[in-house]
């Protein structure tokens, strides 16, 4: 009986340390989900916010200031212009 229910003790903790990386990451993706409702609402409230946008980029349809006049979306053009430039050479 207790090998048993040492195995089941060792299987659960190893359980634990497999979940706690996966779920680290839905943080991150609440944390979008969030900066994008306050850009809908208006605009980014926080440093953090705007640094998601900025990563991730607004919900399409998002009229505010920041989603629409923001240089991420420059970024991205000039990215695509360079990697075009670089495939014809």
């Amino acid at each position: 009986m207790r090998p048993r229910i040492m195995m089941m003790a060792v299987g659960a903790l190893m359980a634990m340390a497999f979940a706690a990386p996966a779920s680290a990451g839905l943080s991150e993706a609440g944390e979008l989900e969030a900066a994008r409702a306050n850009a809908r609402a208006g605009g980014p409230t926080s440093e953090r916010d705007k640094e998601l946008l900025q990563r991730w980029g607004c919900s399409s349809g998002t009229d505010s200031a920041f989603c629409n006049g923001s240089s991420h979306r420059e970024q991205r053009r000039v990215r695509a212009r360079r990697a075009k430039v670089r495939a014809r050479d």
